[in-house]
């Protein structure tokens, strides 16, 4: 135990900035651990090229193209203006610009990689922000306690969950937009406790809300469901307290000054007819069992906030393995985890605080499954989409931690507390301890899972990427030594993401022998344009070359008749689903389809 202790060996006024420092480094260091050793995806692809201030649809459709023109929107143009990241953002996608901007400015430190953006330029902003939620999770975790144990345990959660960190190695904005969301619950957590004490809420206060708002809407549009849920958790305190109270006339004005903030954006959603494409995966038809599925999904993603071992590893024996240890370990964390949230429950000072995030995360969680089964846009199916809560269910972790840290005797109870109600709740502590770990012992396994759980993830063991061109362009170089056409239907810009992929493994693993044509076929309201594409692109091409049709959603062209399809198996790929076939010479004389 007295290992367990060492920080009282630290002047007083040095411990709190040398445990931050701490749990500062440990964050960035983890979400800047290979970086690079993933490739990047479709999502990606699109923060890069718009970013940049370049567009997809400078990409030719229905021809064979070289890997070279494919890749043109990935090269970095020196007259390019924050203008031209707004022009094509808000044509071809269908998300608000402001984490765009900062990445166009922020990617012009990096030089260029063989004439392409910089992949680890473009995601180290990413992570670096995901690295600064370590702080304000400590900041607005203290704020809402009063607890610089509370902060420490928060911000030791955050730089080690999987999920924080899943999200901080990617080129997105959701590490921006939860930096917006721990700065609004920290707003929220000062006016619950004017609305708690009845006084005035200072002006700069609601001016510095609203900013906050504002700027969580112009990064991500989901960012609306924090707001939402917030809002829940004020119309219950204005249900609960008297609603003209000094407090609420400046809450109604955040209120309307966010409302005004957010309509800005409505008339640029609104006509983005083609960013509305981009979300026909959440909103596919579900029948028998899969209305089932949104709940395992949400699951899922609740336990990675804080555990994630090799689920996804190659080998079968180690899934098993991790499966069972995360279940064992689970049985064992969530009572303690849930006694540490009831006894913060009990508390006088920290109860209006627990319910206060309780009900954003409970808000939150509800939105989710209104949108999933009442209008059948299934939220639960990106895990990324939970950062609306995710910094909440942190602080609410540090909270219960903290507990655990200071076994009930040591805690500074309400004077007048009473003694059966603390007997019992320390009974119930000490019925926890029945495999011998509790109290600072349990807070630090729970942190080593986590910790264990980051470099799972860094090491994509988990939260593995869904596409893995890496794989199949190794796939391509064993079966095919001839030309190669890779021929792919386009609907929008995420299947020219999924080449740019391929592409780009094709460059990094330096195949000089080897270097594909492509055909993005045009599909939208006839899917026979793709097929017509597809003919009229065989017929031109040389023989002999092999054809790789990849997430080829349409009938296959009559020219394909004239090749031979693979006879052996061949292993799948994530993301990429494929059939190939040898198009051999034709003999003199032989008509073509």
């Amino acid at each position: 135990m007295h290992l367990l202790n060492w920080y009282i060996f630290i002047p007083k006024r040095w411990l709190n900035p040398l445990l931050l420092l701490i749990w500062l480094l440990i964050g960035i260091g983890l979400r800047l651990a290979n970086l690079t050793s993933k490739p990047p995806w479709t999502d990606e692809f699109s923060t890069l090229v718009f970013s940049l201030g370049n567009s997809f649809l400078s990409v030719p459709l229905d021809q064979a193209i070289t890997p070279d023109i494919l890749l043109q929107p990935l090269q970095p143009q020196a007259n390019a203006s924050i203008q031209d990241v707004w022009e094509h953002l808000s044509h071809e996608t269908n998300h608000p610009p402001l984490y765009f901007f900062l990445a166009h400015w922020w990617m012009q430190l990096f030089p260029a990689q063989g004439g392409l953006v910089d992949l680890w330029g473009a995601r180290s902003l990413a992570a670096l922000l995901g690295a600064a939620s370590v702080l304000a999770i400590y900041i607005v975790s203290w704020l809402a306690f009063r607890s610089r144990l509370v902060g420490h345990l928060a911000a030791a959660m955050m730089a080690v969950s999987p999920y924080s960190i899943f999200l901080a190695q990617e080129a997105r904005h959701y590490t921006l937009a939860i930096l917006w969301v721990i700065a609004s619950l920290a707003c929220l957590v000062i006016t619950t406790r004017h609305i708690q004490n009845r006084t005035q809420l200072p002006v700069w206060i609601a001016l510095f809300w609203v900013g906050i708002n504002a700027l969580g809407i112009a990064t991500h549009y989901f960012f609306a469901l924090t707001l939402c849920a917030e809002a829940l958790v004020l119309i219950v305190l204005a249900w609960r307290h008297h609603p003209l109270s000094p407090p609420w006339v400046r809450i109604y004005s955040v209120a309307i000054g966010t409302f005004v903030a957010g309509l800005v954006w409505l008339p640029i959603f609104l006509q983005n007819t083609y960013g509305s494409k981009l979300t026909d995966w959440i909103q596919e038809p579900r029948v028998g069992f899969a209305w089932l599925s949104p709940i395992f999904q949400a699951l899922a993603a609740w336990i990675t906030m804080i555990c994630l071992l090799p689920v996804e590893a190659p080998q079968l024996a180690v899934v098993i393995v991790s499966g069972l240890v995360m279940l064992i370990f689970f049985i064992w964390a969530v009572p303690i985890l849930v006694r540490g949230w009831q006894l913060q429950l009990q508390t006088s000072e920290t109860r209006l605080m627990i319910q206060m995030l309780t009900g954003v995360i409970v808000g939150a969680i509800t939105l989710f499954f209104i949108f999933t089964y009442c209008l059948g846009i299934d939220l639960t199916r990106g895990a990324r989409y939970n950062f609306v809560y995710f910094p909440a269910v942190m602080i609410l972790v540090g909270a219960s931690l903290a507990v655990c840290w200071h076994l009930p005797q040591e805690l500074i109870i309400e004077k007048n507390a009473n003694k059966s109600v603390f007997k019992k709740v320390e009974q119930n502590f000490s019925e926890l301890g029945k495999w011998g770990i509790n109290g600072k012992k349990a807070v630090i396994l729970i942190w080593l899972m986590g910790f264990l759980s980051a470099v799972t993830v860094v090491c994509n063991f988990g939260y593995q990427k869904y596409y893995r061109p890496d794989l199949f362009v190794q796939l391509i170089q064993q079966t095919s030594k001839a030309q190669i056409l890779i021929a792919t239907t386009q609907l929008t810009h995420v299947q020219i993401g999924e080449m740019m992929g391929i592409v780009r493994e094709f460059k990094i693993q330096n195949h000089a022998s080897v270097s594909p044509l492509f055909l993005l076929a045009h599909q939208d309201q006839n899917p026979n344009t793709s097929t017509i594409a597809l003919g009229n692109t065989l017929k031109t091409l040389p023989r002999p070359f092999d054809l790789w049709l990849v997430n080829f959603h349409a009938s296959v062209a009559a020219e394909v008749k004239t090749c031979s399809a693979e006879t052996q198996s061949l292993p799948a790929v994530n993301g990429y689903e494929y059939k190939v076939y040898h198009c051999i010479k034709r003999e003199q004389g032989e008509p073509s389809l």
